[in-house]
């Protein structure tokens, strides 16, 4: 008898550690690599060293970002869910750039209107773990200078 309640107390205890594992391990955060740096969205907001915003509205926006239909349109393609993905392309390290992305806007930092109209750049995204927000945070975190983003995308 007391195997069984010993047995019944353990289950509990192993779907809790189960469940915490799942919630608790760090998910994949979308990153890009500009040049020798690594752009990566920031997990907590005291991490993220750039803030970006977004709006619905157009006449607010500092940027605008177009979500295109096909990568040969875009100046920034986001297709991660091949195989052969190269494991370690974005490792966290010192030089790594952490943005956030803020709800309320500042000045200093740069709003973005995320639509299908033509914009400032042009991004294509087909993935499982990057969401058009993210891919157009991540583009326009890493700088204004379109010309550099879209090389190191090549």
């Amino acid at each position: 008898m007391s195997r069984f309640k010993i047995f019944a107390s353990v289950i509990p205890l192993i779907l809790a550690g189960v469940f915490a594992r799942e919630s608790l391990s760090p998910q994949p955060q979308p990153c890009i690599r500009v040049g020798n740096v690594a752009v990566q969205m920031a997990t907590a907001p005291w991490q993220s060293q750039s803030r970006v915003s977004f709006t619905d509205n157009p006449a607010e926006a500092t940027v605008r970002v177009q979500i295109v239909e096909t990568p040969d349109n875009a100046d920034f393609t986001v297709v991660d869910d091949i195989d052969g993905a190269e494991p370690d392309a974005c490792a966290a390290q010192a030089a790594t750039r952490y943005i956030g992305i803020a709800k309320a806007t500042t000045a200093l930092q740069p709003i973005i209107y995320l639509s299908s109209e033509p914009g400032d750049f042009r991004i294509f995204v087909q993935s499982k773990t990057f969401s058009p927000q993210a891919a157009a945070a991540l583009v326009v975190g890493a700088g204004d200078d379109r010309a550099r983003v879209a090389a190191a995308a090549l």
